[in-house]
């Protein structure tokens, strides 16, 4: 393929997507990243894309959001080894909040087979994941569907995760930086995610290293408001992705890397910010053997009908 051929390819992929990695880049390409990031910074030059910790982005600083389709053939090795790593931090019989994403998705799949669970949602995508999964119960949130992420927002959305308590909630976003904290291009997917982050203890959040240091229109969670970042290992030369990791671990983030290039999963490889790990609250519920999921709006969460039921609602209240 000559340049010209790999450029446009290259500028049609980051106009379809928003935000490519390099490593994406390359593949689809077929050619190394050092060629790619020779044609990204002559792309750059001209005005078309601007580079960004490891990849390129739309020009003028803030991407724009994906559509499903395209953000679930993005690092998809990534996300499988953050949702593998964050899966291992919920403990059985635990009550979660997950937002929507493709990354959550992947947790989701693997929060199957964590018995006693109960896990409260906006996504579709999410509870489609749950829907088979024994003993895990499923709490929908109300609201309007968004088509673009399968994911409910609006009013009803966030009027019913009021009163809600869970012990930590786990998010994506659109890009995440030390100084902003999770952003997302979309205003009203940040407003359910505030109001999910406002029904947990504690913040998880699920970024793969391209969205390091990527600044998107709405503020979702706080630097300050984050417990926990579970990331990809960076590249080797983005150095600064590593930087951004750092930042955040300065301001408290505790960081977990999942294992890639012969790390171990959930420390940091050499010349990354090491994880600062502590216990993770959780208390044991449990459910009845072999029953199945339960899927039903949080606003229904008010009204249990059983008085195993208003155990949980009690139990959730209280945390």
């Amino acid at each position: 393929m000559f340049a010209a051929e790999r450029r446009q390819l290259i500028l049609e992929m980051v106009r379809a997507n928003g935000a490519v990695s390099l490593r994406e880049l390359a593949r689809v390409v077929q050619t190394s990243e050092v060629t790619v990031r020779r044609d990204v910074r002559a792309l750059e030059a001209e005005g078309l894309l601007d580079r960004r910790h490891g990849g390129a982005v739309l020009p003028g600083g803030f991407t724009r959001e994906s559509g499903f389709p395209q953000k679930s053939h993005l690092a998809t090795a990534e996300k499988t080894a953050i949702a593998d790593l964050a899966a291992g931090l919920v403990e059985e019989g635990e009550a979660i909040v997950v937002g929507a994403g493709t990354t959550t998705q992947e947790l989701a799949r693997r929060l199957a087979r964590v018995p006693g669970l109960t896990v409260v949602t906006n996504s579709l995508l999410v509870a489609q994941a749950l829907a088979h999964a024994n003993r895990v119960e499923v709490v929908m949130t109300g609201g309007t569907l968004r088509g673009s992420n399968y994911a409910l927002v609006g009013s009803g959305a966030e009027q019913s995760l009021q009163g809600l308590r869970v012990s930590r909630a786990f998010l994506s976003g659109s890009g995440l930086t030390a100084e902003r904290g999770l952003s997302t291009s979309n205003m009203l997917s940040a407003s359910v995610d505030r109001a999910l982050v406002q029904a947990a203890a504690e913040v998880v959040v699920l970024a793969d290293h391209t969205k390091l240091g990527t600044d998107t229109m709405f503020q979702t969670v706080p630097t300050d408001v984050i417990t926990r970042l579970v990331t990809d290992e960076p590249p080797g030369h983005d150095d600064r992705a590593a930087t951004e990791l750092q930042a955040l671990a300065d301001q408290g983030v505790q960081i977990a890397v999942a294992g890639a290039s012969g790390a171990v999963a959930g420390e940091a490889p050499p010349g990354r910010p090491p994880r600062r790990d502590m216990p993770l609250p959780g208390q044991r519920r449990t459910h009845a053997p072999g029953t199945g999921p339960q899927l039903r709006s949080a606003a229904a969460m008010g009204e249990p009908q059983a008085p195993g039921d208003r155990a949980r609602v009690a139990d959730l209240r209280r945390r």
